[in-house]
């Protein structure tokens, strides 16, 4: 009788501590998605609804306040035949084939530079850094106050007997002015990429090379550039998508018109234009998104498979 008793105790006692690990084990699963449910939110409405809502308008006549129909290729038809759309792949494309190498060399150089801990780098580090962190819009004003036909750099070439130049005036001039900016902003965000692989590169290779009679130079040609590979092709798949999509420094530099005669238009200042205003054709201007899309997701590739193949 003694002995009943305790073992119903014993199960009783045993009993409420079942319960509770069954229910927590049913929850587990669904705890990750209860708890990636606010970004996923984030990023269903302000990355994949646009990206979804853009692909169908690009197949539509849709305008600002006309929803439109669906109007099949005609959009993209329509770009084959239209001089500005082939004016902005040009620029666009200038402007990677300009700003890309740029980007991908002068942070490497600018990083070792500034590699070494010596007293007062730290200064240098954050100067170089200061661009990256400034506003687009301010840093345009500045450069546009700079190389305005009446600006500073123009008065000085006059007080020494130089003509001015116009560099905000003349089509060529303002579009590498303007990929002077981004070069001159993005130096210290990529330095910064640059500084934490060069971090990861043995210093036993330096030493090695040195010891076999490798100079600076050829130090950097055989022993740096191949252990930052990888980095580089990272930078210059960053860069390469940053120049394409470009948008601020022109914008701010040639004005809405994009420059004489809108020769310096790019291709995201023509969706701006043309899908914007109580006119604007969203249809159009999706389109031209797309191509812009494609064309990002292909020079990504490019560089990629690029890194691959030298890693073969």
């Amino acid at each position: 009788m003694a002995s009943s008793t305790v073992s119903r105790v014993r199960r009783e006692s045993r009993t409420p501590d079942v319960n509770p690990v069954r229910r927590v084990r049913r929850q587990l699963p669904m705890s990750p998605w209860l708890f990636a449910a606010p970004g996923l939110l984030i990023i269903g409405a302000f990355i994949l609804y646009p990206f979804v809502s853009t692909l169908v308008n690009a197949f539509t006549d849709r305008r600002t306040l006309i929803p439109g129909e669906f109007v099949g290729l005609a959009n993209f038809r329509e770009l084959l035949h239209d001089d500005m759309f082939w004016i902005g792949l040009r620029n666009s494309s200038l402007y990677v084939l300009g700003v890309v190498p740029a980007l991908v060399i002068l942070p490497l150089l600018l990083a070792l530079l500034v590699q070494k801990n010596i007293p007062g780098i730290t200064f240098f580090r954050s100067a170089f850094y200061t661009p990256v962190v400034a506003s687009i819009v301010v840093v345009g004003l500045i450069w546009v106050w700079l190389l305005d036909e009446r600006g500073l750099i123009n008065s000085l070439l006059e007080a020494v007997g130089v003509d001015r130049i116009g560099f905000l005036s003349d089509q060529w001039l303002l579009l590498l002015s303007a990929m002077a900016v981004t070069v001159w902003k993005g130096l210290g965000y990529y330095m910064i990429i640059y500084l934490a692989a060069l971090a990861n590169v043995p210093r036993e290779l330096h030493e090695a090379a040195a010891v076999d009679g490798a100079g600076a130079i050829r130090r950097f040609v055989t022993v740096t550039v191949p252990a930052v590979r990888s980095t580089m092709a990272l930078v210059g798949a960053l860069s390469s998508v940053a120049a394409f999509k470009v948008f601020s420094e022109v914008y701010l530099m040639a004005g809405p018109s994009g420059g004489p005669a809108g020769e310096d238009t790019t291709l995201v200042m023509l969706v701006q234009r043309t899908g914007t205003g109580l006119t604007g054709r969203v249809g159009y201007a999706s389109a031209i998104s797309v191509v812009v899309f494609v064309v990002t997701v292909a020079l990504m590739l490019l560089v990629l498979r690029a890194d691959r193949r030298g890693d073969t």
